[in-house]
């Protein structure tokens, strides 16, 4: 089993930063490949970036450039930066884990943190 908890999450403006964190616990394997999704209201849920056990990395379109996934195994916590942050990027973040990055469906999910950026 895979524990996942989010955190970070807050009210920012335009143009603001945030850093989502992501703190992992129990099984190793079956969170090899680890992802940030997020949900806004009335819209369907979307990756964002997802960060393999070889630290390569894959971003959504949308977020290319401004968003930064990375994790430190030794505190088996995963990050989410990002910079200049648009009203567009408010939703509820999740992360999530699965054993490959092939595999089609993330298994393990966290609650969520909230992000809200004002215009």
């Amino acid at each position: 089993q895979v524990q996942l908890v989010e955190s970070g999450g807050g009210s920012v403006q335009a143009g603001g930063s945030l850093r989502l964190s992501c703190a992992a616990s129990g099984d190793t394997y079956p969170r090899n490949c680890m992802g940030w999704f997020r949900q806004a209201p009335g819209k369907e849920r979307e990756g964002v970036a997802h960060i393999d056990s070889d630290v390569s990395t894959n971003y959504a379109d949308s977020v290319k450039g401004r968003f930064t996934i990375s994790k430190d195994n030794a505190k088996n916590i995963l990050y989410l930066q990002m910079n200049n942050l648009k009203p567009e990027d408010s939703a509820m973040y999740f992360c999530a884990a699965k054993r490959y990055c092939f595999l089609r469906n993330f298994a393990y999910w966290g609650q969520g943190t909230q992000v809200t950026v004002s215009s």
